[in-house]
């Protein structure tokens, strides 16, 4: 009985630690991290302050703080900073959340 007890604890603490990743579309090529990503689908997760973009067997990191909206956004938009004439990614708002995530 005392296995079972500490089994469910366990799997109670992992499904906690589990991360929630969300689909993001880039429209035209932009630069995350440092890295150009290419115009197409990427799964995002978020992981202590790490922005980690995933795309097939590639994966991208960057600095992300996360921002709490009073309402939820409608859908996933990227926000982009054009000024040095390449598009870098700004911003992320999540659909269906109150989550933005802000990139350094």
């Amino acid at each position: 009985m005392k296995k079972v007890a500490v089994f469910l604890c366990l799997m109670a603490g992992l499904a906690f630690a589990k991360t929630k990743s969300y689909t993001v579309t880039l429209f035209e090529p932009a630069m995350i991290g440092g890295t150009t990503l290419k115009a197409g689908d990427y799964k995002v997760e978020v992981q202590n302050q790490k922005l980690l973009v995933k795309h097939g067997k590639e994966t991208t990191e960057a600095s992300v703080k996360v921002e709490n909206n009073p309402t939820k956004y409608g859908s996933t938009s990227v926000v982009y900073n054009t000024a040095s004439g390449q598009n870098k990614v700004q911003a992320i708002q999540i659909g269906g959340t109150h989550m933005k995530l802000v990139l350094d």
